[in-house]
């Protein structure tokens, strides 16, 4: 599988003002559908599906969220894209090897995304960040 597309649809960032207390952070990512898409490079026919996201952070009890909506774009091969829909049709669920591969993707954009939106309106980062100890010798 190669992504060779993604994309946001929606951005939103929402902090409400004048929270005070403790906040606990819960990051999401869920797959909303997936449909087949061709894509055309030059002349050229290419099967590809394309996945469409929801990634959330909550910071709770409500003092905001930031969100995403989007697609990531896959080339594959049709009998492997046969296969990928039909389970999705029947399930809602993908295989591990295509599950690992798309939210990869999608946490390597989305986190960095709202890494930044969270500096810019003032909330807690979505994700612990490194912090540096010295030691006495």
């Amino acid at each position: 599988m190669v992504v060779v597309g993604f994309s946001f649809n929606k951005i939103e960032v929402e902090k409400k003002p004048d929270f005070k207390g403790k906040v606990s952070i819960k990051n999401n990512v869920q797959i909303k559908d997936i449909e087949k898409s061709d894509l055309f490079l030059g002349k050229t026919k290419q099967d590809a599906l394309k996945f469409t996201f929801e990634y959330s952070t909550l910071y709770e009890p409500g003092l905001g969220k930031i969100s995403f909506t989007g697609q990531v774009i896959f080339v594959e091969e049709e009998k492997k894209i046969k296969s990928i829909l039909a389970e999705w049709k029947k399930s809602k669920k993908l295989e591990a090897e295509v599950m690992t591969v798309l939210l990869n993707n999608i946490l390597s954009k989305c986190n960095i995304e709202a890494l930044m939106l969270s500096r810019d309106a003032g909330l807690p980062p979505p994700m612990p960040m490194p912090k540096v100890q010295v030691k006495n010798k």
